[in-house]
């Protein structure tokens, strides 16, 4: 079925179902409608080969989502199913790259064709794929930022002041001892810039606190583990912040393992989505990972690159929401 098909049927020029399907000039409603029913009673799909001959765009765009040791995939599922939504409402499709390449992954793709642009996960600090998007001719967004962002676009939750956020909760409520279970050990030796900043914000607004920060592990032997030895060594510990979504739950169990009641013997914060502190027990006060806006504005910021208009960086400001696990 072809666009000639479309316009046999419904009694119009081709290049007015061209018109109706791509939006670039104002069709009158009679003469849409009209199209639309043809295309609807033939099945008519357009062809993204000859869509990407006639416009010089592929519409698809790469999302690179490493899948490496100590990432969530909950949590890495719902930035993608964001980015794959908005890039629907865009009219594009999304090329998923899990396999952990670098620099030469995205050499690859880019030299294919197969995109219009690049979406970044999983972004280091001192990100070796930066100093390759720079000289790459496809426009490019990275969810998180590297220690240099300069001629880069990036869009991320601030983390350094969410690690800020919770220390000074906990310190408004009283805690003079507290701790950062962290993200696993692997996160920190890659150098990833979300722990990197969380830590960095939960450091400086500790300063006048006793304060201690640990990597954290995922599996309930390794959390308990961790709080065990933490509580040893800090006996006075009445605050902890959790940076680890996949060890929420165990740390909770961990802490009622030790005789330690939440929030009457320790207050308990959580960076985290809200769905993680809402099922926690007691509900988690937290401040919420916005997976899906970051993913909203990442592709947002992308198609405005596509279309050569400015798109700056951008850091969302943290939400903390108070629930039961603090007091």
């Amino acid at each position: 079925m072809t666009i000639a098909d479309v316009a046999r049927h419904a009694g119009v020029a081709v290049s007015t179902v061209s018109y109706v399907l791509s939006g670039k000039r104002a069709i009158s409603a009679t003469t849409r409608q009209r199209v639309l029913e043809s295309v609807r009673a033939l099945g008519y799909h357009p062809n993204a080969g000859a869509r990407a001959l006639a416009s010089k765009r592929a519409n698809v765009i790469a999302l690179v989502l490493p899948l490496r040791a100590g990432m969530n995939l909950p949590v890495l599922m719902q930035f993608a199913t964001s980015v794959v939504a908005t890039a629907r409402q865009f009219d594009h499709d999304v090329l998923l790259m899990t396999a952990d390449e670098g620099p030469e992954g995205l050499q690859r793709v880019a030299a294919s064709a197969l995109v219009d642009g690049l979406l970044l996960m999983d972004v280091e600090v001192r990100d070796p794929r930066v100093p390759l998007l720079r000289e790459l001719g496809e426009p490019s967004v990275l969810i998180g930022f590297p220690a240099d962002a300069e001629g880069l676009t990036c869009v991320d939750l601030d983390f350094a002041r969410a690690g800020a956020l919770c220390a000074e909760h906990l310190a408004a409520g009283g805690h003079r001892e507290i701790a950062l279970l962290g993200a696993p050990r692997v996160v920190y030796e890659r150098g990833t810039g979300f722990a990197e900043r969380t830590l960095a914000g939960f450091t400086a607004a500790a300063k006048d606190l006793k304060s201690v920060a640990v990597p954290c592990e995922e599996t309930y032997d390794e959390v308990a583990e961790t709080v065990k030895i933490l509580f040893d060594q800090h006996p006075g510990l009445t605050g902890l912040v959790v940076h680890n979504e996949a060890a929420v739950g165990h740390v909770l169990a961990a802490l009622r393992a030790l005789g330690r009641s939440v929030p009457e013997d320790v207050s308990v914060v959580a960076i985290c989505p809200d769905d993680v502190a809402e099922r926690a027990s007691p509900a988690l006060t937290s401040v919420l990972i916005p997976a899906e806006d970051v993913g909203h504005q990442a592709v947002r910021l992308l198609m405005a690159k596509l279309d050569g208009l400015p798109a700056d960086s951008m850091l969302l400001e943290p939400r903390l929401t108070i629930r039961e696990s603090t007091r």
